[in-house]
């Protein structure tokens, strides 16, 4: 499994938003200017963010965005899972994935889907509080 930047980004971004959470709403130019990263960029990854629920936001004069929980309430899980569509190490494990022919016979699909187990599970257990610290 390689994360893309898209995945790196959105927690960075996150991370961003919940370490300045006192400000009302963080308006994503302020986000881009901190991380380094384009403005048109973190658009894309922020529109992806709202429309499923991880962040609130606002536009127009005055707008921004904001988490609409705590950070210790987001698993980097959920989010690398939304970002990336997939934490599974092989095609064979992905959700949905065809069966596939050599099921039966595979020697290392005992080893991917344990490997899978430990990643997802080590990817839940990590919050955004758990990154702020």
């Amino acid at each position: 499994m390689i994360v893309s930047t898209r995945g790196r980004y959105a927690l960075r971004v996150l991370v961003d938003i919940a370490e300045h959470s006192d400000e009302e709403r963080i308006p994503l130019k302020e986000v881009a200017e901190r991380q380094g990263i384009s403005q048109k960029y973190i658009e894309s990854i922020m529109t992806l963010l709202s429309k499923n629920g991880f962040v609130d936001a606002v536009h127009g004069k005055g707008g921004g965005y904001k988490l609409n929980r705590s950070p210790d309430k987001y698993k980097v899980g959920d989010i690398l899972r939304l970002t990336e569509g997939t934490l599974a190490p092989v095609a064979c494990l992905e959700k949905d994935a065809k069966k596939c022919p050599r099921e039966k016979v595979c020697r290392t699909i005992k080893m991917w889907s344990k490997l899978d187990t430990l990643i997802e599970g080590y990817l839940d257990s990590v919050t955004l509080a758990d990154l702020m610290k």
